[in-house]
Order: C-alpha cells, then structure tokens, then sequence
C-alpha cells in the first residue's frame, strides 16, 4: 500500500475517506487495525473488524467476515486500501453491505442472486446522492445530463452533494475521466450519506436488484474534472448520452455505467 495524500487525493470524490487516509503515517495493516480499533468498526454481528492478510479463495467470504470481523486485505494492494478506507468512513454501509450478504448466502444454495448483485455494485461503485429537489433527482434518473449539470448547474451546486463509498470508483478517480461512473442511492439532503445509505439498504432488503441504483456519471458534477464549465463537455455521448431498447428511451453513460 503505497498511496499518499498528494494532488489527485485533493479531489472532492475524496472527501469522506481523506481525513482518515491523512492519518495513516503508513498504509500497513498495522496502521489499518489500529485506526480501527479507535474507530471501534464492528460487524452487524458485533464483531471487531480487522484487516489482515488474504488466505486462500473463500467462496463464502462474505460470511467468514460477518461470523469473524476478519477483512481480507492485500499489501500494497490500492483497491484493498480504499477497501478499508470506505470502511472507516462508512462503517454503518459497509457492516449493512456485509451482513446482507452473510443473510442471502445460504438461501442461494450457490446461485447468486440479483440482490447480492445489487450489493456488490453499490459496494464497488456506490455513490450516496443527497437531495432534496425531486426535479434534480428525476433529472438522474432520466439520463438528462446536460439539462443537469449544465443548465441546472447553479440548483445543482446549491441543493446537490455526491459521497462516494465505492471504493472501486475511489481506486478509478486517481485517474480520472468523464467516463467513471457510479450507481447511486437518494438520501434526504443534510442527512448523513453513511447513515442514510445504510437506511436504504435495509429498507430495500427484500426487493433490491442492480436496477435499483441509479447509473451517475460523477465526474460530470460541475467543477469535477477540467471542461466542466463548458456547455459542449456535456455533448460528448461517449459519457453523457441515451439510447433506445425496446422501443422506448433508455438512457446510458458510459460503459461504466451498464449492469
């Protein structure tokens, strides 16, 4: 784990995870387990969470993390670190994540299922969208890109914030590009993204499939990536654009984006 805190980890995407990757004089397990110790992360089960180091493929990893607190986690491994990072910042989602995961297991008698799907996106890629304005909101939800962030941008900046837990996206975003994308969750605005993201996943439990979450090209948030303040980086369909499926408009964004 060699990342450090330099230009590209001044980003806003970076926002929740900074502070604790700041306080990391060194990203070794060793750090790791005692920021979490103060951290006091636990599972849903109750049990303490510990990064330590990979064993042999688990199929069942999920449960043996739910059962033991044990988070498998790579030296030197950048996904891994942002793995743990998304723990410390959004402890509530990710013991929720983990302990839907441990529940479905068995009742998929090997075949895994849309919700565990649905879990594994929004943990990989998840963003938390906190809004109050119901047209905004519709505006996502309709692949309406330009009309969004360009010609709402002001409504936008005032009434719309993106957290994002996808530690996936965070380990993307040190490169960034128009085409990462997330799938996002809708939470009350001023409510905390990590208490809310938690909140939905549990009053989704029983239903949640990936079509749930919806597709955000994030870096299209105005200020996010050099461009943004033109109205034409909004034309580019390579990120922002629709297409059609059985006869009706489905919009898209980037390959990123699509189940």
């Amino acid at each position: 784990m060699e990342a450090r805190v330099g230009p590209d980890l001044r980003h806003p995407i970076f926002e929740p995870v900074r502070p604790w990757l700041e306080r990391l004089e060194e990203p070794s397990l060793e750090a790791l387990n005692r920021l979490a110790e103060e951290r006091e992360l636990r599972t849903e089960s109750g049990k303490p969470v510990r990064f330590v180091p990979p064993a042999a493929s688990d199929p069942y990893y999920e449960v043996h993390v739910h059962e033991t607190g044990r988070v498998h986690t790579r030296p030197e491994n950048l996904h891994d670190l942002f793995n743990a990072l998304a723990w410390f910042a959004f402890p509530r989602t990710k013991a929720r994540i983990n302990a839907m995961h441990a529940a479905e297991i068995p009742r998929e008698r090997g075949k895994r299922g849309r919700l565990r799907d649905m879990l594994t996106l929004f943990d990989e890629g998840g963003a938390v969208v906190m809004c109050g304005d119901p047209e905004l909101v519709e505006m996502v939800r309709g692949f309406r890109w330009k009309e969004l962030f360009w010609e709402a941008r002001q409504r936008v900046l005032a009434g719309m914030r993106f957290a994002v837990p996808g530690h996936a996206v965070l380990e993307k975003a040190l490169a960034p590009w128009p085409g990462i994308a997330c799938r996002a969750i809708f939470v009350a605005p001023g409510e905390d993204p990590d208490a809310g993201a938690a909140r939905w996943l549990a009053g989704h439990a029983a239903r949640c499939t990936p079509r749930d979450l919806a597709p955000l090209p994030v870096f299209g948030y105005p200020g996010w990536f050099a461009g943004s303040e033109r109205a034409e980086f909004y034309d580019d369909e390579r990120y922002f654009r629709r297409f059609r499926i059985e006869g009706r408009c489905t919009p898209a964004a980037g390959s990123d984006m699509l189940p």
